[in-house]
């Protein structure tokens, strides 16, 4: 069983938790997990800046941050991990990008997932960026219903 924990500590003017909730499921399946957990937090520019500044000493907002739970020492156990989102940067690069905030939102939890799923695109050779772009393409279309 797939279960998804998703938090929205910033409006979403007009999505719903419940729909990120299904795209992640849909996310995950696809991955081929089936007895899995994670979490996804919406979250606004200033409280993903504190994240990426304490845990990863880049003091300044991102898109998305992943926390895998399935690596290091010690048992993962079933939680694969965490993937934070900011709206407000969300927003921005839709915006900057003429999309809709709907499908930019899709991009960055499809991303953050490839990365908790083991998928790199930085600081790896071109096959194994190519690959994470591959599934997240896969992915973002399995989710739009193409």
């Amino acid at each position: 069983m797939i279960t998804v924990d998703v938090q929205a500590l910033i409006p979403l003017n007009g999505m719903d938790v419940k729909e990120v909730e299904n795209w992640t499921i849909k996310c995950l399946g696809e991955l081929g997990y089936e007895d899995t957990e994670m979490s996804v937090l919406l979250v606004s520019d200033e409280h993903i800046r504190d994240l990426n500044r304490r845990y990863l000493s880049r003091d300044r907002p991102t898109n998305v941050i992943s926390f895998s739970q399935q690596e290091g020492m010690g048992p993962a156990g079933n939680h694969l991990g965490d993937v934070v989102i900011s709206i407000d940067t969300a927003k921005t690069e839709a915006m900057e990008a003429g999309m809709d905030m709907r499908s930019r939102l899709v991009e960055l939890l499809v991303h953050g997932i490839c990365h908790l799923a083991g998928y790199e695109h930085e600081g790896v050779d071109d096959v194994q960026a190519k690959e994470m772009a591959r599934v997240e393409k896969m992915l973002i279309q399995k989710i739009k219903g193409y």
